[in-house]
């Protein structure tokens, strides 16, 4: 026996050859050799069946591959003759079959090549005819009339055709003659026929001898005695009420149940009348699968019945009465099929697994049914349960074929059961069922999928290079290489060439990269498009789109606005000696770049000539008096305020303020001063007088305008929820519009409320980005929202020019309004 692991023994490879090329030649070599030939005894020459010559016999390694498991034959390959290897008894190997035929094959190499051969054994005359019983007892009464019957027991001969029971032969006795009957089965058995009358008051046993001899050459005999007892006074024989008997009997009835009684009469009285039953055929009742009741006559069925194996009975029963005397009739029993067998599938061929994009219609399995039943118990009906995918289709004879009937889709369904049941037609029918188990392989038919329509990532302005911010993620729902998935960055408008050189996307994990530290008053934020694609042929892709946010640090310092740092002659803020505590002297206006809470900005005192003259507002940065000023005050008083954003850590920035303050004896000689001036150029006083209450009333007016507008649009919008009198106003000024005093763009806030004694500008964070250098040039200003702070920096503009080019030391407050 063969063990997994072991290699194959030379039998199982032949085996194995022969089956790949069993459909080579389809000739089959006939020989004949007598059975139990002796070893070495000549069967014929393979080579001149085959049309080779020794040496190409030899050349091709010819070999002997036997049908069963002993090899009966040897071949030699120098000169193809075939040779009994070992003895073969017919009668063990055939049983009485014809003919008796022992098959094997031949196999060449070079190039491989199978041949058929079978060798018929014929049958010897090696068994002489044997009767089971050497002495054959017949008790025939005196009352037997002439051409009475007897049936006798046949002689057994194991041989086949004419070596088998040829006739039987008696020696002389002067009552009986022979007579050979031949059955159905072909069998012969022997009947004695009496000639005269017996006398049992002459002779009351007649002995002789019975003899059958077979038709083999030289024929073989065997020999018994019959012995003839002649009962006295029983005259009449048992006679059955048929002489033929025919019946039916279900091959699946139950042991035990009554096919037939038979029935036979005697008009004898008393013993001569009593009657017993039995078979009367040679074989013997053991080997049949029936059995008689000796008093009854009921014949049951002993052993299972099989339609497929034995379809006709023929039996012989006898009726014997108590005084040896015997009647015979026959009895043919019919065995009917039942539906005992279920059909069998036979597969032939079978291919899985199958693309998911196989057409409807492929074949998918080719199988064969059969039932050994016969009539309706064999017809066989092919379905297929609960399937949509797949249907059958009949073939030719009892073939039929598995085919698709739709699409397949291994994401749906990655192995399908198709389940086919044959069903005979019996009653009940019998069913078998075969799974068709088909696995689906992949086909590239799905693009990956990532796992967010739209990703936002975050990165901190002044990363450091190759700083991770996240990752995207795709599934593909194929298999193998078709999911395998690869990350790759792609333009984000198809007239770009090459996608932002800042950003990398690893291929295989996805991850994202900043490459170069980002600056947020340059870049807000980036959109970049990653694809993923998988590998199957041809790739399919999925694109994204990823957008970064730059994240604000307070990499900026505040800046001073006014008063005006660079001047090589800063200007000085005046303040009358009847000022009064609370007064507004000027206020230091300073922007931030950075945004958010880096951007908020708190002004504190950091030096002064007088530290308690003066008090800064730590959120407006405006500068009052704390005091009133007397004369002892220094006249021109230095402040220097601390500007600082509230960043972490915060940034810091100075303004240096100068600060004039007026006594009586000073505003004597200013006063005199200006009425010089005022001789001089008293015309040209007038013009910048009239112009700054022009452009005065023209600011307050747009003012006004602006507020009303406003107020009405956020009423129509919410309702009426805007408090009364309240209004912002905000405005975006260009670098190339604000005269060279501001680096960036800004938003300024100014707030108006009803009952104020001032009026506050309120510098709020940058919202432009820088525009790099290449890019200046004019803007287009929205001159609704921008006119207010042009009409403020005008008049502010002119103001300073008057005060600083006249020295008129009036209006001391009005740069602090502005």
């Amino acid at each position: 026996s063969w063990k997994e692991g072991e290699p194959l023994p030379g039998r199982a490879l032949f085996v194995i050859l022969l089956l790949c090329v069993s459909g080579g030649s389809a000739e089959t070599a006939r020989y004949s050799v007598p059975e139990e030939a002796a070893r070495g005894s000549l069967v014929g020459n393979i080579a001149k069946d085959l049309g080779l010559t020794a040496e190409e016999l030899s050349t091709r390694q010819v070999r002997l591959v036997p049908e069963g498991e002993k090899q009966y034959f040897q071949l030699d390959q120098h000169t193809g003759d075939l040779f009994v290897r070992e003895q073969m008894d017919g009668e063990e190997m055939c049983g009485q079959s014809e003919p008796c035929l022992v098959r094997f094959d031949v196999l060449l190499e070079g190039p491989l090549q199978s041949f058929r051969a079978e060798v018929s054994l014929t049958d010897i005359n090696d068994h002489a005819p044997v009767f089971l019983n050497k002495e054959i007892i017949l008790k025939i009464s005196e009352t037997t009339k002439p051409k009475a019957r007897f049936l006798l027991e046949s002689a057994q001969d194991p041989d086949v055709g004419n070596n088998s029971v040829h006739h039987y032969n008696i020696s002389s006795n002067g009552y009986f003659h022979i007579y050979i009957r031949q059955r159905s089965d072909g069998r012969r058995h022997a009947e004695l026929v009496l000639d005269r009358e017996l006398d049992r008051e002459k002779q009351a046993e007649v002995v002789f001898s019975i003899t059958a001899v077979d038709g083999g050459s030289p024929p073989r005999s065997g020999t018994a005695v019959i012995c003839v007892v002649v009962l006295d006074a029983n005259d009449n024989i048992p006679v059955f009420t048929q002489s033929l008997y025919k019946v039916r009997v279900l091959e699946n009835a139950s042991a035990g149940s009554v096919v037939l009684r038979v029935v036979a009469t005697d008009p004898d009285l008393g013993v001569n009348g009593d009657i017993s039953y039995r078979f009367s055929q040679s074989v013997g009742e053991n080997q049949l699968p029936f059995t008689i009741d000796t008093m009854s006559g009921a014949i049951s069925v002993t052993k299972p019945l099989d339609f497929e194996t034995t379809q006709k009975y023929d039996l012989s029963a006898q009726a014997i009465d108590g005084g040896g005397l015997s009647g015979m009739c026959n009895i043919v029993v019919e065995v009917m099929d039942v539906n005992d067998n279920a059909p069998e599938v036979v597969v032939s061929s079978f291919s899985s697994p199958l693309p998911e994009n196989t057409e409807p219609g492929t074949l998918v399995a080719l199988f064969a049914v059969r039932d050994r039943d016969s009539g309706v118990n064999g017809e066989i009906i092919c379905a297929l349960e609960d399937q949509l995918s797949f249907s059958l289709r009949p073939a030719y004879k009892n073939y039929y074929e598995l085919v698709t009937v739709s699409t397949l889709d291994r994401e749906e369904t990655a192995q399908y059961l198709a389940v086919m049941t044959a069903a005979d037609t019996g009653s009940p029918p019998l069913t078998t069922t075969q799974t068709f188990t088909v696995d689906i392989s992949d086909v590239n038919d799905n693009a990956p999928v990532f796992n967010q329509t739209s990703y936002t990532m975050y990165v901190r302005e002044n990363n450091i290079p190759g700083v991770l911010v996240g990752a995207v993620s795709a599934v593909d729902s194929d298999a193998g290489a078709n999911a395998k998935v690869t990350y790759s960055l792609r333009p984000v408008h198809p007239t770009e060439r090459d996608p932002c050189s800042c950003i990398s996307v690893n291929s295989e994990n996805g991850h994202v990269f900043v490459l170069r530290p980002l600056d947020y008053e340059q870049v807000r934020q980036l959109e970049v498009l990653v694809s993923a694609t998988d590998a199957g042929s041809p790739p399919l892709s999925t694109n994204v789109t990823i957008r970064l946010l730059v994240v604000d640090e307070n990499d900026n310092a505040p800046l001073v606005l006014h008063p005006a740092q660079d001047s090589s002659l800063p200007s000085s803020e005046l303040v009358p000696a009847l000022a009064e505590v609370g007064d507004l002297v000027t206020k230091v206006v300073a922007v931030d770049a950075d945004s958010g809470q880096n951007s908020w900005l708190s002004f504190h005192l950091l030096r002064a000539t007088d530290p308690g003259l003066f008090a800064v507002g730590s959120q407006n940065g405006e500068v009052r008096l704390r005091r009133p000023v007397t004369e002892r005050d220094a006249v021109k008083q230095k402040l220097e305020v601390l500007v600082r954003d509230n960043g972490r850590p915060p940034l810091s920035a100075t303004a240096a303020l100068s600060v004039l303050l007026l006594n009586s004896l000073s505003q004597e000689h200013l006063r005199q001063q200006e009425l010089a001036v005022q001789d001089e150029d008293s015309s040209l006083t007038i013009y910048l007088i009239i112009s700054l209450v022009f452009v005065s009333l023209l600011f307050l007016t747009s003012v006004a305008a602006f507020v009303a507008c406003k107020v009405c649009k956020r009423k129509e919008l919410k309702g009426g929820d805007m408090p009364y009198g309240t209004g912002n106003l905000q405005s975006s000024v260009a670098d190339g519009a604000a005269a060279g005093t501001l680096p960036h763009a800004y938003c300024y806030e100014i707030n108006l409320t009803t009952g104020s004694g001032n009026s506050e500008f309120k510098f709020l964070k940058p919202i432009l980005p820088s525009v790099p250098p290449q890019h200046s040039g004019i803007r287009k200003i929205d001159f609704k929202k921008e006119y207010p702070f042009f009409l403020c920096h005008c008049f502010h503009s002119c103001l300073k020019v008057f005060l600083n080019e006249r020295e008129v030391l009036s209006w001391s407050g009005f740069p602090g309004f502005c």
